[in-house]
């Protein structure tokens, strides 16, 4: 078995797989090590909701035979209030979805290794050369990726990333059938996914629908552990209260039932990337996590980040004299910035506003969104500040002066 490669992956998620596609397709030796077993691949991983756009799936090459469903719209639904827009988008089978991943990387050139649990960098010289896993076993690479997610270990072991609780996301889906898609009083959820701002349900969160076909759907739901949270949320409930409370009460699910082996339950950071790259090492996807405010997309931002990782690795590695060092490699972060999350301090701020804002105020979100156009909806997803001010009315200034003091809180325990 070899030991030395061009390029070592820790984990085979989208972003880490999406990261082995790109390289071997550029002609150099990677290996992908994934703690989980092949045969059960991906059982404990299978976590995501899978909700996608075309432009992803285009961009990837993503087939048809790993969606659920195509869907035409998406919705966001209130306490009381829903809006409806037109946006084509894909519900992938997740499993089929990240072995599809693996299996396209195989024949692409890229070594896969699994049962390899990653624990620590292995240092020379006070820079990484490669990983140590399950205990005892070792590879070595010119450069390393960190594509682990929340458990970052060598991101960790080598001071990159900060993932602070209080930006911890926890999330729970299940599939079901015998969902009623198209109740009356709500919106049509037949080829639809549907989003839910309503703090009696996901406290400082939100939950959602994607319809899979029929009368089948994902239902899931997730909130963020911190003071939006807090404030929100129900004495001793538990995410399985919460999720159990939204079944009881909502009369789409008076039929619905559960099927076997469809759930799934999995975290991520939604906070602000300090540190993405150093010498000889990069971290991807949910290990330096981003999102975007309203549709999340989480996939597609783990795959453009293992896409442009690929390709500042390409950058240093197609030159004999160029060395992968942290100047070198700072082409990485350019591209995270420019190409996987643009405006993200704007598209954190949209993001904390919409978990802070209560029940009355998303009501009334969904009554402006009938009124503004849809450009309006995209540009603030997007960061783009002049739309998310369009917004904003006056009666929000308080919720803005509390969120003001939030961040000047946590800079005043950052000096601590």
């Amino acid at each position: 078995m070899n030991d030395r490669y061009d390029v070592v992956i820790a984990g085979a998620g989208p972003a880490g797989a999406q990261c082995a596609r790109d390289i071997a397709a550029r002609g150099y030796d990677v290996v992908v090590l994934e703690t989980e077993a092949e045969d059960e691949f991906p059982r404990q991983s299978n976590k995501s909701t899978a909700g996608t756009f075309h432009s992803m799936m285009a961009a990837f090459g993503i087939p048809d035979d790993v969606v659920m469903q195509y869907t035409d719209s998406v919705v966001l639904e209130s306490p009381t209030e829903h809006y409806v827009r037109d946006q084509p988008g894909a519900v992938l089978e997740f499993a089929d979805f990240k072995r599809y991943l693996v299996e396209d990387g195989r024949e692409t050139g890229a070594e896969y290794r699994f049962d390899a649990r990653v624990t620590a960098p292995i240092m020379e010289g006070g820079e990484i050369a490669g990983v140590r896993y399950n205990g005892d076993k070792e590879v070595y690479g010119d450069i390393v990726v960190d594509a682990t997610g929340p458990s970052a270990p060598l991101a960790k072991q080598l001071d990159v990333v900060d993932l602070k609780r209080e930006n911890h996301a926890i999330g729970i889906e299940y599939e079901f059938e015998g969902i009623d898609i198209d109740r009356p009083g709500f919106a049509d959820l037949r080829d639809a996914m549907m989003l839910r701002l309503d703090h009696e349900i996901a406290p400082g969160g939100y939950s959602w629908i994607f319809h899979t076909g029929e009368d089948t759907a994902k239902v899931g739901l997730c909130y963020i552990q911190n003071e939006h949270h807090s404030r929100y949320a129900k004495d001793g409930h538990t995410i399985d209260d919460y999720m159990e409370h939204w079944l009881e009460t909502d009369p789409r699910f008076s039929e619905a039932e559960k099927i076997a082996g469809k759930q799934h339950r999995g975290s991520a950071h939604i906070q602000k990337p300090g540190q993405l790259h150093t010498d000889r090492f990069m971290a991807i996807g949910d290990t330096v996590p981003t999102v975007d405010p309203l549709w999340g997309e989480g996939i597609n931002k783990c795959m453009q980040s293992g896409r442009v990782a690929a390709m500042a690795a390409d950058s240093c590695l197609k030159h004999d004299d160029i060395e992968p060092t942290a100047e070198n490699l700072a082409v990485y972060d350019t591209l995270w910035h420019r190409d996987v999350a643009p405006n993200v301090d704007n598209r954190l701020l949209m993001t904390r506003l919409l978990y802070l804002a209560p029940n009355e105020r998303y009501d009334k979100l969904m009554r402006d969104l009938e009124r503004l156009d849809d450009d309006t909806l995209a540009k603030a997803n997007k960061g783009n500040f002049r739309a998310i001010a369009r917004l904003l009315e006056l009666e929000d200034a308080p919720m803005l002066a509390q969120l003001a003091k939030q961040h000047f809180d946590l800079d005043l325990r950052s000096l601590v």
